[in-house]
């Protein structure tokens, strides 16, 4: 009378529901963060991500936190570890970059990072094949990229500081 099959489908259409519910919530929460309210006469979507980025001092810390809870949902998920580790690096661009008054809140309007996880979570949870060769690309050139930028600021404060001590040891 126990059908295994029965309640082994059950069981798989309980996870699809589930799966679809996580999902929808990452989606939704996306949304809530980067395009609540389409600015008038623009294209551009207002989310709370910039409008609490606007706090000084926490408020992108805040922000990126919220969004956090789409890296809970993704690992919840088991979405591969490389779509997780993509997502991170989306909050830790849109977090320090929006770290810079009024330039980083007009940077995480454009850069969206919340509805680009979502939109990772999304595909991740829906593929049936997991191919992560793009996400491996984007992931070694975000921290390929990062690496010049920190050598690149690391010899620009080298020469500042021997142009300096140069000129104050030219003085007289």
């Amino acid at each position: 009378m126990n059908d295994p099959s029965i309640h082994s489908s059950q069981q798989s259409s309980d996870e699809t529901v589930r799966r679809q519910a996580l999902v929808g919530a990452a989606e939704l929460l996306a949304k809530a963060l980067d395009a609540t309210v389409k600015i008038p006469g623009t294209s551009l979507y207002l989310g709370l991500d910039p409008l609490i980025g606007l706090i000084p001092g926490i408020g992108d810390v805040l922000a990126n936190f919220i969004g956090t809870a789409i890296l809970g949902m993704a690992a919840r998920l088991g979405v591969p570890r490389i779509v997780i580790t993509r997502m991170s690096l989306n909050l830790l661009i849109n977090g320090t970059i929006g770290a810079v008054p009024i330039l980083g809140d007009l940077f995480s309007v454009w850069f969206r990072s919340n509805s680009r996880n979502a939109e990772l979570l999304r595909q991740a949870a829906t593929q049936t094949a997991r191919s992560t060769h793009n996400d491996w690309a984007y992931v070694a050139g975000i921290v390929g990229g990062t690496v010049v930028a920190l050598l690149g600021l690391v010899a620009l404060v080298l020469w500042m500081a021997i142009s300096l001590w140069s000129w104050f040891a030219g003085m007289p």
